[in-house]
């Protein structure tokens, strides 16, 4: 029986266990979204909603900044957690976050999710980009164009 064992221990060292934490939670605090595994997701989500209960304190902000910070080693990150995200959740009662399954990982087999907060967009990139924005290069023409400015510099050097 599993009486008064609160978190799952994830294979780490508890110093080691507490940095992924806060690196996972520093992570979705910026990006709003990560792919991980659905044990480590789970552990997050408890731990990026305390955070966030935190920045919606109204009553001593600069204490609830400093007890964020021990876990933010990320003064942008603390900045955008108290100014933007406990904004946007001050009305919410809780369940800040929502973890999708996506299932097994090619490789291991291990279940995967996405973790991600509650009023996240998901905006799908363009299909229709240019070779230089998917960094391919320039076009053909470009580059022919570039060739014959390189051989009438070589010219009028050659010239002089």
């Amino acid at each position: 029986m599993r009486h008064r064992v609160a978190h799952r221990k994830l294979g780490r060292t508890t110093s080691h266990r507490i940095a992924l934490l806060r690196n996972l939670t520093v992570a979705l605090l910026e990006r709003e979204r990560i792919r991980t595994t659905l044990p480590k997701a789970k552990e997050v989500r408890s731990f990026a909603e305390k955070l966030i209960t935190l920045a919606r304190r109204d009553d001593n902000r600069l204490h609830a900044r400093r007890l964020a910070a021990r876990d933010i080693h990320n003064a942008a990150i603390v900045k955008k957690l108290f100014d933007t995200l406990g904004a946007r959740f001050a009305t919410r009662p809780g369940g800040y976050t929502r973890i999708l399954r996506l299932g097994p990982r090619a490789g291991d087999g291990a279940e995967m999710a996405y973790l991600e907060l509650v009023g996240y967009e998901y905006k799908p990139a363009s299909k229709e980009k240019s070779k230089e924005e998917k960094g391919k290069g320039p076009s053909k023409p470009e580059q022919a164009k570039a060739a014959a400015k390189k051989g009438a510099k070589k010219a009028e050097a050659a010239a002089e």
